[in-house]
């Protein structure tokens, strides 16, 4: 059995809480599956957007800290695009839609032997493309806004600037269950199965400057894995790899370790349940604010400290 089964989430540093709901469930149309707060800094929500259940390897996660916080930079050692899956037939339409919301982004570009895809950024300056394939089989979330046949898949890969590619593809392949999909003269794309939402590219990029964290960039990528006993097993490969890594935290959702991998990234390893029903109905996800037990005593506090946000509804159909 496999340990790691793909990825799990991104979890981004951003800005505005109420532009990020904004973004990511009126403009690119997925799902808030969970409304809740940072663990460690409660009074910073925590929001989680993906399919309709939250299935892992659909779920886009941030850290809306408030506009005042400084820009970081993209750059080595620093994961600086998380890409999303969308049907090859799907690219007039995006463009249209991205157009009607006024969103800059680059010109479609082929990679990979033909690999077509788009690249624009976040209201916070989060790097992100669309990927236009025919490989997806997920069901993206229906929101009413996009077309069922155009929505957002999920995740389709993530990837990585580094100084020299050669030991993160090494923890990845010789421990996380990775195996080489693709490579170019800069880029290789490794992954626990051909599919999206399994992939990580790795790109060599020396010469760029190193990454800083701030509003606008990626706070840490999580692999998935089974359950409790596959995470443990994990924890076993990792000691023999000689990584330091956190103790298993409960997230409720999940639960996670942590640690960096030989190129600055930090990585999660996430178990793929309970899953984001363990205190909401399917139905009702992300409409109410979910606390932890350690901060329910909080919630008043909480509740008058965290921004008001609505939710996007006719202005992006």
């Amino acid at each position: 059995m496999a340990l790691i089964t793909g990825l799990h989430h991104v979890t981004a540093i951003t800005g505005d809480a109420q532009e990020n709901i904004d973004f990511y469930t009126g403009i690119l149309g997925l799902r808030l599956v969970k409304k809740t707060v940072n663990f460690e800094y409660p009074e910073v929500y925590h929001f989680y957007f993906g399919d309709e259940f939250g299935t892992p390897g659909t779920i886009m996660t941030t850290f809306p800290y408030g506009k005042g916080l400084a820009n970081g930079r993209h750059g080595k050692g620093m994961l600086n695009t998380t890409a999303f899956s969308v049907s090859m037939d799907g690219l007039d339409y995006w463009l249209e839609r991205l157009d009607q919301f006024n969103i800059p982004y680059k010109q479609p570009q082929e990679r990979l032997s033909g690999e077509v895809f788009i690249y624009l950024e976040d209201f916070d300056g989060l790097g992100l493309e669309l990927v236009f394939n025919s490989k997806d089989n997920r069901k993206g979330y229906n929101n009413g806004n996009i077309p069922a046949d155009y929505a957002i898949k999920g995740i389709h890969h993530v990837e990585i600037w580094l100084d020299f590619y050669e030991r993160t593809a090494a923890l990845l392949t010789t421990q996380m269950d990775h195996k080489l999909i693709s490579e170019t003269s800069n880029r290789i794309r490794l992954g626990t199965e051909d599919l999206p939402g399994k992939y990580v590219d790795l790109l060599a990029a020396p010469g760029s400057l190193k990454g800083l964290a701030g509003r606008g960039t990626v706070h840490h990528v999580a692999f998935a894995t089974p359950d409790a006993e596959s995470q443990l097993k994990m924890i076993e490969k990792l000691n023999a790899f000689g990584l330091q890594h956190t103790e298993v935290k409960d997230r409720k959702y999940f639960t996670s370790v942590y640690f960096k991998e030989p190129g600055g990234v930090l990585f999660e390893i996430a178990t793929s349940g309970p899953g984001f029903d363990a205190d909401e109905e399917w139905a009702s996800l992300g409409e109410d604010l979910m606390l932890p037990e350690q901060f329910e005593e909080k919630r008043e506090h909480l509740i008058d400290v965290l921004p008001i946000i609505n939710y996007p509804t006719e202005k992006y159909k």
